[in-house]
C-alpha cells in the first residue's frame, strides 16, 4: 500500500451507498461501550453458571488477553497488508486497511464498526468455542478486552505524544510504520511480537522526524 501522499484532510470514499458508507465509520467509545457489557456478563456466567473458580477465570482471562497481542500482529501482517495484483483483493484489502495508510488522522475509521464488528466476533467466539468450550467464557472477554486495548492504543499513537518515556518506542514503531516502511513496525498494542518476528525498527539507527510524525497525528 503504497500513496504518492499522506492525506491530512479528509477521508477515504469506501462505498457509494452513503448508508454503507455511514456504516463503516464509528467512535472508539461506541465500541468499548458495546463490548465491555457482553465482556462482564460471559465472565459472570463462567463463574456463576459453569463454576470456575475466580483464579481460573483470571487465568484464562488474561490469557485471551496476551493471545490477542499475537493475533493482533499476525492479523496486522499478513491479513491487512496482503500483497496482491489482484484489483479485488486489493480494494478489500484497502478498505480494511489501506485507508488508514492514506488518511491516517481519519478518527473514524481505527475501530471497526459495530455491524461488521459483532458479526467477526461472534464468528470469532464459535471457533474458539469449537475448540475451548467452556473455557471461551474467559477466553473470548480477555481476547476481546485486548481488541479494545489495541484500538485505544491505536487511537492515542495518533492522537498524542507518547504520555511515559517507556512508551516511546511504541509511538515510534508504529510511526516508522506508516512513514518509512509498512513491511516492519506490525505491533500497534505491544512490540513484542516485532522482537521475535525481526520487524522490529531498529530505533537506535532511526532519526525522528518530527514532521513527518506530525503528518499522522489529530489531536
Amino acid at each position: 500500500m503504497k500513496f504518492d501522499k499522506i492525506k491530512n484532510k479528509g477521508q477515504a470514499r469506501l462505498f457509494e451507498s452513503q448508508y454503507l458508507e455511514m456504516l463503516t465509520k464509528t467512535h472508539p467509545l461506541v465500541i468499548w461501550g458495546m463490548y465491555i457489557p457482553i465482556i462482564g456478563f460471559l465472565l459472570y456466567h463462567a463463574h456463576t453458571k459453569l463454576g470456575f473458580d475466580i483464579t481460573t477465570v483470571l487465568l484464562i482471562f488474561f490469557g485471551g488477553l496476551f493471545f490477542w497481542t499475537f493475533f493482533e500482529y499476525l492479523a496486522h501482517r499478513f491479513l491487512f497488508h496482503f500483497v496482491t495484483e489482484n484489483p479485488k483483493t486489493q480494494r478489500i484489502v484497502y478498505v480494511m486497511h489501506g485507508n488508514h495508510h492514506e488518511y491516517p488522522r481519519d478518527k473514524e475509521r481505527l475501530f471497526m464498526p459495530p455491524v461488521p464488528s459483532l458479526i467477526l466476533a461472534s464468528i470469532i467466539f464459535s471457533l474458539q468455542y469449537l475448540v475451548l468450550r467452556g473455557y471461551t467464557f474467559m477466553f473470548f472477554p480477555g481476547f476481546m478486552l485486548g481488541y479494545l486495548l489495541y484500538g485505544s492504543m491505536h487511537y492515542a499513537i495518533h492522537a498524542w505524544n507518547p504520555p511515559f518515556k517507556w512508551m516511546k518506542p511504541l509511538w515510534r514503531n508504529h510511526h516508522l510504520h506508516h512513514y518509512k516502511n509498512d513491511h516492519m513496525g506490525y505491533g500497534v498494542s505491544s512490540t513484542i511480537w516485532d522482537r521475535v518476528f525481526g520487524t522490529m525498527f531498529d530505533l537506535n539507527k532511526e532519526k525522528e522526524d518530527k514532521e513527518k510524525v506530525k503528518d499522522l497525528m489529530f489531536k
